[in-house]
């Protein structure tokens, strides 16, 4: 990934921090307590939900195993509709594409459908170094952008705002970057709604050049397929001469069939609708002579690693490369709605984001490392999952990595695991344990100190140890070690046989 927010501290600070804020909390509270509730009458009305989330595993399970055979499937039925690929090892690689195909227009403007790729390798930082002006059209993200704020939510970005402030910024920055807001605007969602799409339909109009993510990927065909609750995305889609869309490799379905099923559970997942009200899917260029049609005369599909097949050799972590981004986990995770996305100092926040930004970014960063131990393991997160991720265990697996030392990397012919900073007592501790437990003696010894001492022992940890007994307490040392009162009660004796 392109690197964490600028001066982000490690999770632990900045939620420390978030938590203080009370209107913060009020408007996370609210706002997934709202969606999760909807998401599960949506979900209840469908027998076969099971059933579905099983085929989501699968149909990705098989299309990562396979994936080389698939990406060049896509590149060639793509080619062949008369679209252009291109292919990005990391976020500099990708940006320098998208600029430079940008260039190549003799634009400086492009308008953009919410995209979390973009997102991810910093895309509007990177043409805006080079003098191109990237709007985003998604009412969130027009809302975060305008607010000189980051996305804090994988489908809601702007779901740490409320009304009031969002017409504060529509008030005083919408004349900076276009139209104006009406004189007079309200916070009711009607007027906010309509300033929005007044400010946004004039950049509709002029622009040549869109940017888009995609959701899907058909590699049977090579069609993208973006979903959408507003239809800005199709006004991007559908109206600028040249198209650019940067996805994920691991965006690819094999066949329409397998769309089918995604169809119906990122809907559900997402905005607890059986549908979403803009479905557009495109295959290449548009056919016919100039002025004939809907759809671009160019265009050009990114395909965007970037970690991810690093992430795609970790047989646990792996699984994190199913999600579908309809943030499900987000809403249900008591961590997310305490602290708030932006404390995950990545795109990708909430109990996805704690397993996804370390792999694709690796642990080398004191935020990164911090991710994996930003869950209560409650495994809400994999209960709602469409793709049946199994957060927590990966969560575990990456805590693994961060205290056992660090990120696999090559170097020449090996593959070695680079030094782990911080965790020192805990690994001290391990080995410790490890010491004891083969040496029956001494566990035995030990045992009978910590009972004898057992009046002396502290409630809490010191140190270091008191981030985890603070809010417990230490569990009690019984009066005798067990093979003690073994010995005394029963002699020593084996009843078992």
């Amino acid at each position: 990934m392109s690197g964490t927010y600028l001066g982000m501290p490690a999770f632990p600070e900045a939620a420390r921090e978030a938590v203080r804020n009370t209107t913060l909390r009020g408007n996370l509270r609210h706002a997934t307590h709202t969606i999760r509730d909807k998401r599960a009458r949506a979900v209840a009305e469908l027998d076969d939900w099971a059933e579905l989330r099983e085929a989501g595993k699968r149909i990705k399970d098989h299309t990562l195993r396979h994936l080389d055979r698939y990406l060049m499937q896509v590149e060639e039925a793509v080619t062949a509709a008369g679209g252009t690929v291109h292919w990005a090892a990391d976020a500099d690689e990708a940006n320098e594409i998208v600029a430079r195909l940008v260039e190549e227009t003799g634009e400086s403007e492009v308008v953009k459908v919410k995209s979390m790729a973009t997102q991810e390798i910093g895309l509007n930082e990177a043409l805006e170094a080079r003098g191109i002006h990237a709007y985003e059209t998604d009412l969130a993200e027009l809302i975060v952008q305008l607010g000189k704020d980051r996305p804090s939510h994988i489908l809601v970005p702007a779901i740490h705002r409320n009304r009031g402030e969002i017409r504060d910024i529509f008030r005083s920055e919408m004349s900076e970057w276009g139209r104006p807001a009406p004189e007079g605007l309200t916070d009711t969602p009607a007027e906010l709604a309509e300033a929005a799409r007044l400010h946004l339909r004039e950049k509709f109009l002029r622009a040549k050049v869109g940017i888009s993510g995609a959701n899907f990927m058909v590699a049977e065909t090579g069609t993208l397929v973006v979903v959408e609750s507003e239809g800005n995305g199709r006004m991007c889609l559908t109206l600028p001469e040249t198209l650019i869309s940067v996805v994920g490799i691991e965006k690819i379905v094999p066949t329409w069939r397998d769309l089918e099923v995604f169809l119906q559970t990122l809907p559900r997942s997402s905005t607890a609708e059986r549908m979403n009200p803009y479905t557009s899917m495109w295959t290449g260029i548009r056919d016919g002579e100039a002025g004939e049609g809907d759809g671009p005369r160019a265009f050009h599909l990114v395909l965007l690693d970037n970690g991810r097949t690093d992430t795609l050799a970790d047989e646990v972590g792996r699984q994190a490369l199913r999600c579908i981004r309809c943030s499900a986990c987000l809403n249900v995770c008591p961590v997310y709605e305490r602290a708030g996305g932006h404390a995950y100092g990545s795109v990708y926040p909430g109990p996805i984001g704690a397993i996804l930004s370390p792999q694709l970014r690796g642990t080398g960063s004191e935020i990164d490392a911090s991710l994996p131990y930003a869950s209560s393991l409650c495994g809400a997160c994999y209960e709602v999952c469409p793709v049946a991720i199994d957060i927590p265990e990966v969560l575990v697996h990456l805590r693994e990595r961060v205290v056992q030392g660090g990120p696999a990397v090559r170097e020449g012919n090996r593959v070695v695991l680079k030094p782990a900073k911080g965790h020192a007592a805990e690994r001290a501790a391990m080995r410790a344990a490890r010491w004891a437990f083969t040496r029956p003696g001494a566990l035995r010894t030990g045992q009978r100190l910590a009972s004898r001492s057992r009046r002396l022992h502290p409630r809490t940890l010191p140190g270091p140890g008191r981030a985890w007994s603070g809010t417990r307490d230490l569990p009690p040392v019984p009066p005798e070690p067990f093979r003690d009162w073994w010995q005394r009660t029963h002699g020593g004796r084996d009843e078992a046989k």
